[in-house]
């Protein structure tokens, strides 16, 4: 493992996501130091207070320096909530530390991949602005691999609505429901937009209702499409209580991952599971974003190059499942028809080199 003198500096390390990404990584790395940054410095040193190695900091995002004193160094920059003005962005650049984001959306990216691309050398840039910071594509990839060939990849995820992830989480589906209605798809190899009628889906719950849902614009459908070659791919979203609210519970996340392809004999396969966790979409989201520091950094495998990457180029998804079971998610069986049935645990594969991050692109077509 490598050292790592310096904190990695969180901005909105108060909030779900930054708060659960710091938990996280002080479970798995006790020593390594942590900044918590945000506007309420009293809320960032309760966090700060809770993990131990730990110090908090109030942060303007406003500013260039982010308001930070010149005499800190950090080891990389995690934009826990939407870095508006890119300045957490120009910051790490400007001293050389990878940078994580999570809230830019498929609409919102293009500013972010710029000046990542005019500074290409100057750090490394992971776009994790997809449901859950990556998870649910780490998730499918990992169903993939037993695909000779991918055809067809459809998510369905229902997100409670009392689990939208706090106040900015809340911000960042306005703000994206603003600059589009439409959904993005690839069907046949095509990446287009749907919208109106051709937009909406019913989105099935684990215990078999349908909620009403609708195409959206969203990351993981070029990462999955990309990643496995598959000319089909679209991501639904759906709004409302979630089967475990509707039982009494907390609000649960449930992503239904459907695969249709060919096995390694040349014959049909498909497969359905549902991706569950009984504490909502902020676990699975704080797993994504510390597993994407925990590379960045070298914490596991080589530290990441210089340049833009996403969660698939440089997670591998066996390792990332079984993080996710460890958290407590559960990989759940279901029929293309029907709800979940049970639960067969965790994902499993054989150890891998954590340096190779992209088997998955074995999965692309061979010949058509």
């Amino acid at each position: 493992m490598m050292e790592q003198a310096k904190p990695v500096l969180i901005l909105g390390g108060s909030g779900q996501a930054g708060s659960g990404t710091a938990a996280l990584l002080r479970q798995w790395h006790p020593e390594l130091p942590l900044t918590i940054a945000g506007r309420d410095i009293d809320r960032a040193q309760r966090v700060a207070d809770e993990l131990g190695v730990a110090t908090a900091m109030a942060v303007d995002l406003r500013r260039s320096d982010l308001g930070l004193p010149a005499k800190h160094g950090y080891s990389a920059v995690v934009a826990a909530l939407w870095d508006d003005r890119l300045n957490g962005l120009r910051y790490a650049q400007d001293h050389g530390l990878p940078y994580l984001s999570i809230s830019s959306g498929l609409v919102e990216i293009a500013p972010e991949v710029i000046a990542g691309a005019q500074r290409a050398s100057a750090s490394s840039i992971l776009v994790a602005s997809h449901f859950c910071a990556g998870t649910v594509v780490l998730a499918a990839l990992r169903m993939a691999r037993d695909f000779h060939r991918v055809d067809t990849i459809r998510i369905g995820a229902v997100l409670d609505e009392l689990d939208t992830g706090g106040p900015a989480g809340a911000a960042d589906l306005e703000r994206w429901a603003t600059a589009t209605t439409a959904g993005t798809v690839r069907r046949d190899g095509v990446f287009t937009w749907v919208n109106g009628p051709e937009a909406q889906a019913d989105v099935p719950r684990t215990d078999g209702v349908v909620v009403p849902g609708q195409s959206i614009a969203i990351l993981d459908v070029p990462s999955l499409a990309l990643a496995t070659g598959a000319p089909n791919v679209r991501f639904d979203m759906a709004v409302g209580e979630s089967a475990a609210r509707r039982r009494g519970d907390s609000p649960s996340s449930e992503i239904r991952i459907d695969l249709e392809g060919v096995d390694p004999t040349g014959a049909p396969l498909s497969t359905s599971r549902y991706l569950v966790h009984p504490a909502g979409q902020r676990p699975l989201t704080a797993l994504g974003i510390a597993l994407g520091v925990e590379r960045q950094l070298g914490l596991r495998g080589e530290a990441a190059s210089p340049g833009i990457h996403t969660p698939e180029s440089l997670l591998d998804p066996a390792y990332a499942a079984e993080r996710m079971v460890e958290i407590g998610a559960s990989f759940v069986e279901t029929t293309p028809d029907s709800g979940a049935t049970s639960s067969p645990g965790p994902l499993r594969a054989p150890e891998e080199d954590p340096n190779r991050t992209r088997r998955v692109g074995e999965l692309a077509p061979r010949s058509r």
